[in-house]
Order: C-alpha cells, then sequence, then structure tokens
C-alpha cells in the first residue's frame, strides 16, 4: 500500500471565515488548522478561488432556509467558497487518479463549501479535473461557477443549432458564459444587458444585443425558443411572453419567493417548459469546459482580482449587482 505523502510541515493555514450570517464586514482572515487528506482524498493547495452568488447568499442566509442546512443560528461550515484553482501537495494511500504536482480546478461542492483557504482536502472523485497546462489559476478559478452553471442549464434545455436564445444578464458570470456556451452550440443568441457592456456581450457571440436601458423587451414577443434567466431580475411573466409558444424558459438564479409567485401567476395559457434548480456539480463538465477553454471557444470575463487579505472587499463587488464576469480572489 501506496503510503500517505507528507510534503508540508505546517499545521495552520489562512482561512477567511464567516462565523455569523450578515453582510461582508462578518468575514475575517483567521489561522486554522490545516485538513490532513483521508486515504481518498487529495490535498490542495489553494491559488485562486471566486466569490459567487452562491458565497454571498450563504454568507447572508438568503434565502432564509439556508440556515435549516447551514446552520440555524449561526453557519456550520465558517469557509466558504464553492470553486477552487490550486495544485496537489499531498494524497491519500487510495489515491490513483492524482498525484503530487497536478494542477487541479473545479467545485470544492456547494455543501463542502471550503475555497476561501490556502488548502483544501477534497475527495479524489469530486467535480474537478486537471488545468491545461496554458491556464493560469487566475482563469481557472473564474470558470467553474459561471460556466458550469451555464453548461448544466443549456446541455439540460437540449440547445439546437439555429435556436434562438434570449440570455438576461448576459455580462454576469453565468450570463457572459451562457453567451459563449449558446453560441458555440450553434445557437443565434441575444443578449442583454446595461449600455456600458453592450460591446463586451457582442464580443462574446451574441448576434443581437438589447440594452435594457433603452430597448422596449416587449417589441420581441414571441420571439425566443429559449429564455435564459441568469439574475433574478426579469419577471417570469416578461420571460413568457418573450418565449416562443412550445419554447423553453430557464429559471438559473430564482429564488424560492419567485417560485412561489410563478406558480400562481402561471403562463397566461402559453405553453412552455421551465428549467430551473440548482446546476450539478460534474467532473465531467469541468473536462469539458477544459478542452473548450484550450480550443480557443470560450474565454473568461474577470471584473475584478483580490488578495484573501481584501475578500470583504471582494463580497461588496460580487454583491452589487453591478459586477461583469467573476470576482476571482488570488490566496
Amino acid at each position: 500500500m501506496r503510503a500517505v505523502r507528507r510534503s508540508r510541515t505546517f499545521t495552520t493555514m489562512k482561512a477567511a471565515l464567516a462565523t455569523a450570517y450578515g453582510g461582508p464586514d462578518v468575514i475575517r482572515i483567521a489561522e486554522v488548522p490545516t485538513p490532513s487528506p483521508k486515504k481518498n482524498e487529495v490535498l490542495i493547495r489553494i491559488h485562486a478561488s471566486a466569490v459567487n452568488a452562491a458565497d454571498w447568499r450563504l454568507r447572508r442566509a438568503n434565502p432564509w432556509f439556508v440556515r435549516l442546512i447551514f446552520g440555524l443560528l449561526k453557519p456550520r461550515r465558517a469557509i466558504l467558497g464553492v470553486v477552487f484553482a490550486g495544485e496537489v501537495v499531498e494524497t491519500g494511500t487510495d489515491v490513483t487518479k492524482y498525484k503530487k504536482g497536478d494542477r487541479l480546478f473545479g467545485w470544492t461542492s456547494i455543501m463542502g463549501l471550503g475555497g476561501h483557504a490556502e488548502y483544501i482536502a477534497l475527495k479524489e472523485n469530486g467535480a474537478f479535473t486537471r488545468m491545461p497546462d496554458a491556464m493560469s489559476y487566475t482563469d481557472a478559478a473564474a470558470i467553474p461557477f459561471g460556466f458550469g452553471t451555464a453548461r448544466h442549464f443549456l446541455a439540460k434545455a437540449k440547445v439546437t443549432s439555429g435556436q434562438r436564445v434570449l440570455i438576461y444578464g448576459a455580462s454576469g458570470a453565468v450570463g457572459s458564459a451562457a453567451v459563449q456556451l449558446a453560441r458555440a452550440m450553434g445557437a443565434e443568441v441575444t443578449g442583454v444587458c446595461s449600455t456600458r457592456n453592450v460591446e463586451l456581450v457582442r464580443s462574446l457571440g451574441a448576434t443581437e444585443v438589447l440594452d435594457y436601458t433603452k430597448d422596449d423587451l416587449s417589441a420581441h414577443r414571441d420571439r425566443y425558443d429559449m429564455v435564459f434567466e441568469t439574475v433574478g431580475k426579469l419577471p417570469f411573466a416578461e420571460c413568457v411572453k418573450l418565449v416562443k409558444p412550445n419554447g423553453v424558459i430557464i429559471t438559473g438564479s430564482e429564488m424560492p419567493g419567485q417560485m412561489l409567485k410563478r406558480a400562481f401567476s402561471g403562463t397566461g395559457g402559453k405553453k412552455v417548459a421551465v428549467i430551473g434548480g440548482t446546476a450539478a456539480e460534474s467532473a465531467v463538465d469541468m473536462q469539458y469546459l477544459a478542452e473548450m477553454w484550450q480550443q480557443k471557444a470560450i474565454h473568461t470575463v474577470i471584473d475584478s482580482t483580490f488578495p484573501l487579505a481584501r475578500i470583504k472587499e471582494a463580497h461588496v463587488v460580487a454583491e452589487s449587482g453591478r459586477k461583469v464576469g467573476s470576482v476571482v480572489v488570488t490566496i
């Protein structure tokens, strides 16, 4: 039996902790015990992560039922972070898939969290894969949440070549990824964003870009085979107006209150399919996205980058509703 690789002499690591629910000010940097990998785990030195919607919503316990899962009065898992990019520094005795020195990126898992720290121990069969040689840790950290979420929903919706797809929130982490992936799938993409991001969204592959501050979306009634709402800001009733009869609506950022309202509002007699829920975390998807990046079929959009010591600022930007693409944290 192969022995665990003992390449470290450290017992503590730096991590960003949120030991209470609330705004960005609840986060603090502290020294915590460095995890030891179990026999089927790899220990990863994290070089970059990201602050995504999942992170700030968990921090705020928004929606409220987050408390039922992650802790009623305070978080059971203080280290947030659902994505990572890093290097294997130690392996458990039963690990065969990865070795010391492998560069990996992907999901830490929504339930496990832990990406906003210097090290993390993950099962070798987790939702991550090897990074292409030319990929930076910053780029790698920006891929899993946005592209992984967009990939999940677009694949589930079975986008086909020639379809007209409208993506609302086309400049965000999920939206900018969805524009690129839908275009790669052969769709004719219309992106919706604010004035300052029109040229960016067009550069990502959208054949048409609508400015929600100026353009009248009601003029595009019954036009799209699919409407992908990525930011939870376009009312469901408006999505119904835009999609063709028998079309598909993807509610990629729907909160419980919106789900309840949708259930009662109905579709006004128009037959549509609705796809929602939580995106699956998949190593297969990460491998697919790594290959797409290597082929230059996709590229990351990064709003800003912060060191771990300034993670409060990263949360402020991520939660602002005005970020473009991903907010990356270097560690």
